[in-house]
């Protein structure tokens, strides 16, 4: 094999590395996504032991069916998307909403010392919008957890979700609204990340 270090590639020569010389090196890949795989199956399901299998079951099919990725596309938006459908089929299978965030398990470290205060507001904020998530729809709960909690772009939900991106950008519009109402905040506070 080549002196390349895996850990230095992109993911699409990574995969393609794979795919033409070394499957080992798949748990390279495994090793990248597994953690914010996790975290977003969690999102989704609210059921740590769901979402890892969930994720196992998402990544063994994505090891299945790495040829069929096109490597000038982006992989994590591919991989998201196996693990996306993998959530979806487990939540139609159980005929039920599930709760999107009652563990926070995600912490947000104050960034600016100067203003504790207004750094603490806004750190009450996204947990009081964490909690609130599992009160919307699906539909709009999908594209509001890629962009602000897993900081996908629109292009990138717009891969993940399989919607156009102007159906990206109404739904987390709208459900930037919804999200609003559910937890009586006025103007633009939402819309910021």
């Amino acid at each position: 094999m080549d002196v390349l270090e895996p850990k230095n590639l992109s993911d699409e020569k990574l995969v393609d590395l794979v795919r033409r010389k070394d499957k080992n090196l798949y748990k390279e890949v495994v090793k990248r996504y597994q953690d914010r795989l996790l975290r977003y199956a969690n999102y989704l399901l609210n059921g740590i032991h769901e979402a890892e299998d969930v994720v196992q079951n998402a990544l063994i099919k994505a090891y299945i069916n790495l040829n069929s990725f096109d490597v000038k596309r982006k992989f994590s938006s591919w991989i998201y998307r196996i693990v996306h459908n993998e959530a979806v089929n487990l939540i139609k299978k159980k005929r039920r909403e599930v709760s999107l965030d009652k563990n926070e398990f995600l912490s947000d470290s104050l960034t600016d010392d100067t203003n504790i205060e207004l750094d603490f507001e806004k750190k009450e904020l996204k947990k009081l919008i964490r909690r609130s998530l599992d009160r919307l729809p699906i539909k709009y709960r999908e594209p509001m957890v890629l962009f602000f909690l897993e900081d996908k772009s629109y292009k990138e939900i717009s891969d993940i979700l399989r919607l156009p991106m102007g159906t990206v950008s109404i739904r987390l519009s709208r459900g930037k609204s919804t999200l609003r109402k559910i937890i009586g905040i006025k103007g633009e506070q939402i819309g910021q990340k």
